[in-house]
């Protein structure tokens, strides 16, 4: 069975031809496969670059005006032109640039790449004005069965013809939402913890050009357990021995890499003193129990469960605002006074505190930091939501609803 995408409509609609797509994501999201199911659907004939081939990164990498004679060539019916993993040859970026503007609405190029940190290092051509960019996140709900609900943003294309089949909750919590943990049954287990040794630690060391293994795994363990909450980069300096500069430098090459994201502090005006660091999440639950070397096992939401679930929470909102557009933003409120609401929607028409907890029975009660945010921000925000485990949704206050997680 070939499950389908949200972005697979969109990269064969006809807004984006004659453009150069970008598509960004971290390893294993799928964007290879993607490559597979929009083929078919590609007007004219296809040329296939695999960067991950090595002898075709050589050849490439040795000749990037190779690209253009290719295309080019007497006789050639090349229209759509699929290179995946990009950043391995970044100065092909002008060739492409060369072809789309010698040859306007000829070709359409999609473009795969799950580095941005290695673009930029390079000072690679980004193509301003050329490129529609788009981002793969893991499989989100938006792409399982069931999922459409929509209660925060509503997806205004159509949704996957072929969606993901449903999972429970609790091993979703446990192994994430990468695609293989749908198709790969049991042996998905041994996939994430390879994916963690392999990838994540020396893939990413050798973006850094750095040397010290042993430094830089004591970093994603700390990283890992301490992912969901605000980044505390004297704790982590402190537990592992490195120096504070290190650490920052690890941060942001997670954020590059595409293996995590930041969810800033709240902004809009108020009174209330807000605290201003923000929270790091590793970009799919899975990955972060693994690199946490945390069992793979559900008993481990005993203790982590409800950890897991906020983090699970922030992974799904992230997705579907990476889908959505740029003008959607996340962020969480949390004052110097105690108040807090795990995350905030910020959206054009309105802001949504969003609390999110493991309970099955959610009470009155546990809408209070909602209400207070409400209260504080009239003008920005006036309905909240509590995401929990109960059956069915429950009026806690006039102004916020607990919703079940399936609603998402």
């Amino acid at each position: 069975m070939q499950f389908n995408r949200i972005l697979q409509n969109a990269l064969v609609s006809s807004t984006s031809r004659g453009k150069a797509r970008l598509i960004l994501g971290a390893r294993q999201t799928g964007k290879s496969t993607l490559f597979r199911l929009i083929q078919p659907q590609a007007s004219g004939a296809t040329f296939l670059l695999d960067l991950q081939d090595r002898a075709e990164r050589s050849r490439f990498a040795r000749d990037p005006a190779l690209l253009t004679r290719t295309l080019l060539a007497p006789g050639s019916r090349m229209r759509h032109v699929l290179i995946d993993e990009v950043q391995r040859v970044p100065d092909l970026l002008d060739e492409i640039q060369l072809v789309l503007d010698r040859n306007p609405g000829r070709f359409t190029f999609t473009l795969t790449g799950s580095s941005a940190h290695h673009l930029r290092r390079s000072g690679a051509n980004l193509l301003p004005g050329r490129t529609h960019r788009y981002f793969l996140s893991p499989v989100c709900r938006w792409e399982q069965e069931g999922g459409n609900r929509g209660t925060f943003l509503r997806w205004r294309g159509r949704f996957p013809r072929n969606p993901f089949p449903a999972r429970p909750l609790e091993e979703t919590l446990v192994l994430g939402s990468l695609p293989a943990a749908f198709t790969e049954g049991d042996a998905f287990r041994k996939t994430l913890e390879s994916y963690a040794e392999i990838y994540v630690e020396e893939e990413v060391l050798r973006e850094m050009a750095a040397r010290n293994l042993g430094s830089y795994s004591r970093f994603l363990e700390l990283a890992a357990m301490e992912s969901g909450k605000p980044i505390n980069l004297t704790k982590i300096s402190q537990e592992s021995g490195i120096a504070l500069s290190t650490i920052r430098g690890f941060y942001r090459v997670l954020e590059d890499t595409l293996l995590g994201f930041t969810v800033p502090p709240y902004t809009g005006s108020g009174k209330a003193r807000i605290l201003r660091t923000p929270k790091f999440y590793f970009f799919d639950v899975g990955v972060r129990n693994a690199v946490a070397r945390l069992p793979l096992d559900p008993r481990i939401l005993v203790t982590e469960g409800g950890n897991l679930f906020e983090h699970w929470v922030a992974c799904e909102l992230m997705a579907r605002i990476g889908y959505v557009g740029r003008f959607y933003r996340l962020s969480f409120w949390r004052t110097v006074d105690g108040a807090e609401v795990d995350f905030i929607l910020e959206t054009p028409g309105e802001s949504f505190p969003i609390e999110v907890k493991f309970t099955r029975n959610p009470r009155p009660e546990d809408a209070r930091s909602i209400e207070n945010f409400l209260v504080r921000y009239p003008k920005k925000a006036r309905r909240g939501f509590l995401i929990c485990r109960c059956p069915r949704p429950e009026q806690l206050t006039d102004h916020v609803v607990a919703i079940p997680w399936e609603y998402l």
